[in-house]
């Protein structure tokens, strides 16, 4: 039989000071600093919204992380928080004790909170528990410091969302006291106003990744560059569903033209991502020559490529640094594929990842990229499934990832052989040929896991995915 722990002194002490709300507020401008978060955890467990409030107005850190405390969001806490900075930013002397710069909603720092419990509070000084990353997010804007609210955001088709709507309309009525900050922000609507009212009131320079998943109409892509062009702190950016219909030739040079020009501006782009977006087809290369900081990720997904946008890419210092490469679901069939052994070439030493899912690319075109592939030792992960390719060039491709080491992901279609006249595989002709396949495998290097074939592997249940529909599995380990 165990005996229960304790409680600690602090959380008793917490509890029964919170037992007498008046006391409780009436106190706290004379509560060390060490008391003030295990105390706030008491509050917002037992709901002592009054207490929050005033606990706000006198909080000694720089930073609040309540998004990590908060897990979903709750609006009758939010306004309790609200209405007690509110209070200070009306006033014209602010406490001296008031150090709060940043009310962070992102569940992103438990760390603050659980650091205080044990000894560890002790040891904890509180000067670095008040230096927080997230203050230097957004720039500094002038000699009086605005507080900084930091919310990820996420719009959905048909909801709305209530706390970032109380957010957007709370900075507004506040705007140069109070930023609204969006480290993510990710667009799955059409609707317009909902996204333009987001990037109207968040501070730009605050955004750093942003998805958007519906660029369905070219008056939304000029629409949105100006917006873009502020962002000057992107890292990654996702762009999909780009014009349904093909505009003419001259307005589709003219969208490339007004989208590409922002790019400049873009100092820390590290992702790009652009997934069934026609409007580039045949243009780009005016995208790629607009890059200025090299790119760590390129994704060119679900899209036709033409053979001049291949060819473009090992031609600009933008790409020589390329850790992840991913052409999926691409129409690379009927392109010549020397520009992109060309750039295997260029971004050997860097490359990390290499995507070619379902891209039509057949024996003769895999042939052509062998050579290059085989230098990229520092390659992990290589998924080349969904293609259409033979025994015998599956056994050389094989043959030439001997150097391939670090290799500790690779998904490979069925053979040719393995497969009826509809394309599906016959078991009974896949396993004999995976079996020698792995044979060969394991005469140049131990691999580690290995997929082969379109359904699910019935060894280990993995099941398709959009990132990775891979399915048969092979374990690489002997029998």
């Amino acid at each position: 039989m165990s005996l229960r722990a304790p409680r600690r002194l602090l959380e008793l002490a917490g509890q029964s000071l919170l037992r007498d709300q008046a006391l409780a507020i009436s106190v706290l401008g004379e509560l060390p600093r060490e008391l003030f978060p295990p105390l706030f955890v008491e509050a917002f467990t037992g709901r002592r919204c009054e207490v929050l409030k005033v606990m706000v107005q006198s909080w000694p850190f720089r930073c609040l992380p309540l998004g990590s405390l908060m897990k979903t969001p709750d609006l009758e806490i939010l306004y309790y928080v609200v209405d007690g900075i509110d209070c200070l930013l009306a006033q014209n002397v602010r406490p001296r004790r008031w150090k709060l710069q940043v009310l962070d909603l992102r569940d992103v720092d438990e760390n603050f909170w659980t650091i205080w419990s044990g000894a560890r509070a002790l040891s904890c000084s509180p000067e670095a528990m008040s230096k927080r990353q997230t203050v230097e997010d957004c720039p500094r804007t002038g000699e009086k410091q605005p507080l900084k609210v930091f919310i990820d955001v996420c719009l959905k088709e048909n909801s709305v969302d209530e706390d970032l709507s109380f957010f957007s309309g709370w900075v507004r009525h506040r705007r140069g006291s109070v930023h609204l900050c969006c480290t993510k922000v990710v667009n799955y609507s059409m609707n317009i106003l909902n996204f333009r009212n987001i990037l109207e009131t968040a501070y730009p320079d605050s955004i750093q990744v942003l998805e958007i998943w519906c660029m369905c109409w070219p008056r939304m892509i000029v629409w949105f560059s100006r917006y873009l062009s502020q962002m000057r702190n992107l890292r990654e950016l996702f762009i999909s569903d780009g014009c349904c219909y093909l505009p003419s030739l001259d307005s589709q040079e003219q969208l490339v033209a007004e989208f590409s020009s922002v790019f400049p501006r873009l100092e820390y782009l590290q992702m790009l991502y652009i997934r069934r977006v026609c409007f580039f087809e045949g243009y780009l290369d005016q995208l790629i020559r607009c890059l200025k900081s090299p790119l760590e990720t390129l994704a060119l997904t679900y899209g036709s490529l033409e053979e001049q946008d291949l060819k473009c890419l090992p031609q600009y210092p933008s790409l020589s640094q390329l850790k992840q490469l991913n052409l999926s679901h691409g129409a690379l069939r009927f392109i010549r594929l020397e520009p992109l052994r060309a750039l295997l070439e260029k971004v050997a030493a860097t490359l990390q990842t290499l995507f070619l899912v379902d891209c039509g690319i057949r024996d003769s075109k895999l042939r052509v990229i062998l050579p290059a592939l085989s230098c990229c030792s520092n390659l992990t992960t290589f998924c080349f499934h969904g293609n259409d390719t033979s025994m015998d060039v599956l056994k050389d491709l094989l043959r030439h990832t001997r150097r391939l080491r670090n290799l500790s992901l690779e998904t490979y279609p069925a053979p040719r052989e393995s497969l009826d006249d509809r394309g599906h595989v016959v078991w009974e002709l896949l396993t004999p040929l995976q079996a020698e396949l792995m044979r060969i495998l394991r005469e140049v290097r131990q691999p580690d896991r290995i997929f082969f074939g379109p359904v699910s592997c019935p060894c280990c249940g993995t099941s398709p995915t959009e990132q990775l529909e891979f399915n048969f599995c092979f374990c690489g380990r002997p029998a």
